[in-house]
Order: structure tokens, then sequence, then C-alpha cells
């Protein structure tokens, strides 16, 4: 059954569609983007400065690494953020600055690290969204909602796999994995936005991984559980898993968390793009091959951001929010051809052209949810 737009609290229980996209160029440029030129050792960043509001960043990989750009806040707080720009292509990057300060941009060829930073002042005074009709609030709102139901039912669920983990039951493990992944896969764009590298803690891939590092979080576990068994240390990984997902339903819980809705509309590209880059081909879940269950999650995430959002859509741009609906109406088809009972297939039963198919729903997807940002910001 299609939902609708708007169906936040149904959204918030139970499982949404599932979708994906592969890597998309800009959309148009205006004579004041700022224009960011990244390559594998360096970040140029055509402006130091700017004033409150909103900026817009075209971000250029000319480097040989998939790289991703940042501008962060005081205490490292994501304002804004691109992930998975591949080489040769340009994304565009709108980010609220509402008020005076000095922020941080930073692009991190390969997606590791703290990456190659930069001062970027902003001048003016503090900017507040005019917002006549509420709807800004109530996106910002009802998208809060959604990211605290998540992180309740993450919280819950994490325990129940942690005690599967410790207690050696490994096939209660495996079969809790991805249900559990899913409400975290659902608000990742959240979680990244928090310092102290929160979300590599829960989420970092093996080949991700620094060295010298640590490695923690489900995928770590994963690898012990379907690869090279339970390790001394994994009881000490599943207790860390457990602490981290605390720590960030705490920060989610925090008087002084905000939602701002144009990086809601972010997260939704966002959330499509990790499909587009680990999912689509099978590098996620590389031991457990239970990708098609982060497919949901993440389209689940991006179908909740849209509908946070789409009374501003429906204001400014109205067919753009009914062919979104119908991008994810047909991938729904497509992606319900891989389900088996309560879940999915494993990924390593998906075939080639099968994948191609899927991607190809997923490229449809995203041309249109890539707009979405620059509807809410009013461009």
């Amino acid at each position: 059954m299609r939902r609708t737009p708007y169906a936040l609290a149904a959204i918030a229980v139970i499982p949404l569609a599932l979708a994906g996209c592969t890597e998309k160029s800009s959309s148009e440029t205006s004579a004041s983007d700022i224009a960011v030129t990244a390559n594998d050792t360096t970040c140029d960043v055509d402006a130091t400065e700017g004033s409150t509001g909103n900026s817009t960043f075209q971000i250029t990989n000319n480097g040989s690494k998939v790289t991703e750009f940042y501008v962060y806040g005081e205490g490292d707080r994501v304002m804004g953020e691109v992930e998975n720009i591949g080489p040769g292509l340009t994304r565009q990057l709108i980010v609220a600055l509402p008020d005076p300060g000095t922020y941080q941009t930073a692009c991190k060829a390969g997606m590791v690290g703290d990456g190659v930073r930069a001062d970027f002042v902003v001048t003016g005074d503090a900017v507040r969204e005019a917002d006549e009709d509420g709807l800004l609030a109530e996106a910002a709102d009802g998208y809060k909602r959604y990211v605290v139901s998540q992180v309740d039912a993450l919280q819950e669920t994490t325990a129940t796999f942690v005690d599967a983990v410790k207690s050696g039951n490994i096939e209660a493990a495996k079969a809790q994995f991805p249900i559990t992944r899913s409400y975290y896969e659902r608000i990742e764009p959240v979680a990244e936005s928090f310092p102290d590298d929160l979300d590599p803690r829960i989420d970092l891939r093996e080949p991700d991984v620094e060295p010298g590092a640590t490695w923690t979080g489900f995928h770590r576990i994963e690898k012990d559980l379907w690869t090279q068994g339970l390790q001394p240390d994994t009881n000490a990984m599943a207790d860390q898993l457990q602490a981290d997902i605390t720590e960030l339903s705490e920060k989610i819980k925090a008087d002084d968390f905000a939602v701002d809705p144009i990086q809601v509309a972010g997260g939704a590209q966002g959330l499509l793009d990790e499909v587009a880059k680990t999912k689509i081909s099978g590098e996620e879940d590389f031991f457990s091959h239970t990708d098609l269950y982060d497919f949901q999650a993440n389209v689940d995430g991006s179908q909740a951001a849209v509908a946070a959002v789409r009374p501003i859509i429906d204001q400014n741009n109205a067919e753009l929010g009914t062919t979104i609906d119908t991008r994810f109406a047909e991938l729904d088809a497509e992606l319900a051809k891989y389900r088996s009972g309560d879940g999915f297939v494993f990924y390593d039963t998906v075939t080639e052209p099968q994948r191609q198919e899927l991607s190809n729903k997923i490229d449809a997807l995203s041309a249109e949810v890539s707009q979405v940002q620059g509807v809410v910001a009013g461009q």
C-alpha cells in the first residue's frame, strides 16, 4: 500500500518503501554560488567569507577518490554535508548559516579522516527564516518526532542484538542484525551531524578503517558473526555499540538539538547516495549480504525526510512532489520482487541485470529528490 506524503505518524512505526540512486551532477548554478574544487589532497574554496543566511556551494571532485564536503559549526557540529561525490562529478550543497561567526569547510577524499579544512567567516545580523505559514516549524517538529521514534526503537533492538551476541546465540544475533541496523540507517544523516566520530564508531566499514585505529560498530560484529567467529573482544564490541547508540539517543533528545528543514532536505538525498555508492554494489553488508534491508531503511529515511518538508514542496513546486511519489512507487514495485517473508533475500542472490534494474529505478528517484533542497531553500 502506498503511503501518503504526510504520513509521518505511520512512518515512525512501520517500515516504509525502498529506493536508491546513482551519483548526480549539480543542478543549475548562480553567480552567488561558491565554487569548491577538491582533489585527493586539496580543497580549494573560492570564498573564505559569506553573509548570514543560506550559502550555496558547488563542489567539483577533480581527484581520483570519492569525496565529501562538510560545513562545520562550533564544536564540529555539522551544519551541512554532501557525500559520495565521485571523480569528475559536481554536487550542490545549500547550508543555512543563520548566525555570524567562524565556520569551517572540509573536503574528505576517500570519505575518511578530518579532511582538508579552512575557515569560512560569516558576517551580518543573525537571520531567522520567515515562516509566516509555519511550514518550516512544522517540518522541523515532524522530522524530529520521527528521529526520536527511530532512535527509541534502535536502542531497544540494539539491546536485543547485544544480548544475543553476548550469550553466544549466533543465529539469533544474525536474525536481529539487519532489523536493528534498519533503525540506524533511516536516521544516519542525523548521526553524521554529531562530532566525535559518532557515526564511524557505529557504522564504519572495514576498508575505511585507518591504519592503527580500532574498528568498532555494526560491521565489526557482522564480520565476527558471519566470517571469523566470535572473538575474545566481541562482547566488548557489543557493549561499545550499545554505549554508542545510547550516546546517539542522548544527543538527539538533548534540549539544544534542533532540526533544520534545509538540512533535512539534504539528508533525503544523502540517504539515496548511500544506496548508490555502497548498497547497490554490495559493499555495505559485505559479510552478511543483508544489503536489501539497508536499501529499504535508507529510503525509509529519505521518504520520511521528504514527507516532513512536503508541504513546502507543494507550496513551491507541487509538480515535483507528485513526480517523487511516482518514483517511490516504481521502486517499491521493483524491490517487492526481492521480498522473502518479513525480510529480503540475500543480496548475493541478486544478479547483475537485476541490480542494474534496481539502479535504474534508484537513478530516476534520485534525479527528483536532488531538487528538494533547493525547493525548500526557496531557490
